[in-house]
């Protein structure tokens, strides 16, 4: 028998806790404003979910039926969580997700065992904070071998933290939960990371319950030169799933889990945030991540052979839906994700990514300020754009 949430994307944190310490041990970090995230050493020191408090309801996505069946090793291990740690790129001549050789199809796609498979090591530990550690071992599409230390601290932010992070007062009309993931990974090979051979990037992807009302909104430079968004990944996003506004540079993506898309921005559109909201749910999702000034190199994830592999993206989102006509999808939900630049690493050095993921409950009048002040947006929460 399947388990599943008490109502679809309605189950408080503690359901959430219950159900996945039935099958892992869960961390509980603890924020100053009674905040809740849940952490998992054994699917790769994701968070798996959080919320206001401990009976709230859970602002996360977890794939309760595939961590109830129990498997590993398949195409992707999809357990849910809102912060993940990956690598790219996914695809193209140096993609880390299909076997050298391999057509860039689905049938082809397999996330690396070490993204995938094996707990993590909890190397400390406080009553607001986790640190993990990992050495992992991968190999890209041109068989290159990338050997590496991964150390990912999570920790759960407090109001003085939103405040400075997104520069924006919280008023107690709000409710709130926030965390952040700081995700380092150094070359602990014998040779220097080049692009001639492939490099890698951190990426980070947050998993989150889709509604029918829920729409991804992502302000841009509309001042930058070139595509204001690549929505060409799995064949392009219809134009009533993707609202591009190039005078007010920002764009709304339908998140309902109905259909698959996968947009993504370039460095030079990119701004340091991303965000969605669902009115029904009275939430806004903002997403932030630290963005080096000037850096220009991203490995490009395209699922074809580049002729630019290190002219990417930085931020995507993704709504799911099925693979093909008749086909299923990968549980429904969606993704916004963030990557560092190219990691072109000599022996011993390290390469640092951070994403921060703020949750905010509350009526739209008392959230239009928080998204016009950090995305320039408001009108986007009324669907004004």
């Amino acid at each position: 028998m399947k388990e599943r949430a008490p109502a679809a994307g309605k189950a408080t944190f503690a359901d959430d806790v219950a159900f996945l310490s039935k099958y892992a041990p869960v961390s509980v970090l603890e924020s100053d404003g009674g905040g809740r995230i849940a952490v998992s050493p054994t699917y790769q020191g994701r968070v798996m979910t959080s919320a206001i408090t401990g009976e709230s309801e859970s602002l996360g996505w977890v794939h309760r039926d595939f961590i109830a069946a129990g498997k590993t090793g398949t195409p992707f291990d999809n357990f849910g969580g809102e912060d993940r740690f990956w690598l790219g790129p996914e695809g193209g001549q140096f993609g880390l997700y299909f076997p050298p050789g391999a057509p860039f199809a689905f049938d082809a796609w397999q996330t690396p065992a070490a993204f995938q498979q094996g707990a993590w090591v909890a190397s400390a530990r406080s009553r607001t904070s986790i640190t993990f550690t990992r050495t992992i071992t991968v190999t890209n599409y041109a068989r290159t071998t990338f050997q590496m230390e991964i150390v990912r601290e999570v920790r759960a932010l407090s109001k003085g933290d939103i405040a400075r992070k997104l520069d924006v007062p919280i008023g107690d009309a709000v409710k709130w939960v926030a965390f952040e993931t700081v995700n380092t990974i150094t070359n602990t090979s014998d040779r220097a990371w080049v692009e001639a051979s492939g490099l890698p990037s951190i990426w980070i992807l947050g998993q989150f319950a889709p509604a029918a009302d829920a729409k991804i909104i992502i302000p841009f430079d509309e001042m930058a030169k070139g595509p204001a968004v690549n929505d060409a990944y799995f064949g392009k996003v219809p134009a009533e799933r993707l609202r591009v506004d190039e005078k007010n540079g920002v764009l709304v993506f339908t998140a309902d889990g109905k259909e698959r898309g996968k947009i993504g921005l370039d460095p030079a559109r990119a701004k340091s945030v991303a965000a969605s909201y669902s009115a029904s749910s009275r939430l806004l999702t903002i997403v932030q991540y630290d963005k080096p000034e000037g850096e220009t190199r991203y490995v490009n994830s395209m699922w074809e052979q580049q002729a630019r592999p290190f002219a990417g993206d930085v931020i995507n989102a993704y709504n799911d839906g099925p693979s093909a006509p008749g086909k299923p999808s990968l549980g429904g939900f969606y993704e916004l994700e963030t990557s560092s630049p190219a990691a072109a690493l000599t022996p011993g050095k390290k390469l640092v990514h951070a994403h921060r993921t703020f949750h905010f409950v509350g009526d739209v009048h008392d959230l239009e300020p928080i998204a016009d002040r950090v995305l320039g947006a408001s009108d986007a929460l009324t669907g004004n754009h």
